[in-house]
């Protein structure tokens, strides 16, 4: 009889983080979600999915949220996946540094914290699994998406080094690149937007424009955008199989970058990536 896995996965209010928590419940897995607010506590109310809160820009959210969690698995974490982040908008130039910091402490030195405490338990039981999905804007840059690039290549970098680091573990390390996937990932970016950008008086003023239109259009998403299965089948392969992969590129967009980033000159690539402004 096989015993069942246990698995943490952070930012399950909505999108990726929602589906896969279900799908991995659903897999036999033993799943703890967590969430940035209490609100949505009763998200999985029903599922077999335990919630709780865990706040990727609190240290101590995220120390008292992973205690939480070992408590409902006994103390066997067979693996992480980290899934919260979010998207601020902008022009490199008109971001505030308080503004990329607060970018980098939810999707980068918050991702940071938790998993070094998953590798310090994941050591003293001699396996496990961590999955971090990253994006293909961590393979490339795109123009008003600096802060969010930024926190993807920083991610992608550290990534690369842990793995290297625990090659002679047990401890396994993987990144999922998805391009473009149905979530609320666009809602956020734009209300992060608003809120955050001075846009009225800015030189890109007329270029912000294009991007309200993008993140406004929800009922339209851009070419080759998938669900969020396309992120759970990468996610299930680098929990299951004999050896993860290093790397799992999600949707043809991120194929194609990663292609092109091979092939190409950085300043012909720059006028490929700027067509999509």
């Amino acid at each position: 009889m096989s015993v069942q896995k246990s698995i943490l996965i952070t930012g399950c209010s909505t999108g990726i983080g929602y589906y896969c928590a279900l799908q991995l419940s659903k897999a036999g897995y033993q799943v703890i979600a967590s969430v940035r607010n209490a609100k949505d506590l009763n998200k999985f109310e029903g599922t077999g999915v335990h919630c709780i809160v865990l706040d990727l820009a609190c240290e101590q959210s995220i120390k008292d949220g992973f205690h939480q969690a070992l408590t409902i698995v006994n103390g066997q974490l067979d693996a992480l996946f980290n899934n919260g982040a979010y998207g601020q908008p902008g022009a490199v130039e008109d971001l505030p540094t308080d503004i990329l910091r607060r970018q980098f402490e939810v999707n980068f030195f918050g991702w940071h914290t938790l998993t070094c405490l998953a590798v310090a338990q994941m050591r003293k039981q001699g396996s496990g699994r961590i999955v971090h999905n990253s994006s293909v804007l961590g393979l490339v840059a795109l123009p008003y998406r600096g802060a969010y690039n930024a926190s993807k290549f920083a991610l992608e970098g550290l990534t690369d080094t842990l793995r290297m680091e625990l090659a002679n573990t047990n401890i396994q390390v993987s990144l999922i690149e998805p391009g473009p996937i149905v979530s609320k990932f666009r809602e956020n970016a734009k209300r992060a937007f608003l809120t955050n950008i001075n846009h009225q008086h800015s030189a890109h003023h007329n270029e912000y424009q294009a991007q309200l239109n993008r993140l406004g259009a929800e009922d339209a998403p851009q070419k080759f955008t998938l669900g969020p299965e396309a992120v759970y089948k990468a996610l299930h392969h680098a929990l299951s199989a004999k050896t993860a992969k290093p790397r799992y590129y999600v949707t043809f967009p991120t194929y194609l970058m990663g292609y092109l980033k091979r092939i190409l000159s950085s300043r012909m690539l720059d006028k490929i990536l700027m067509k999509n402004r």
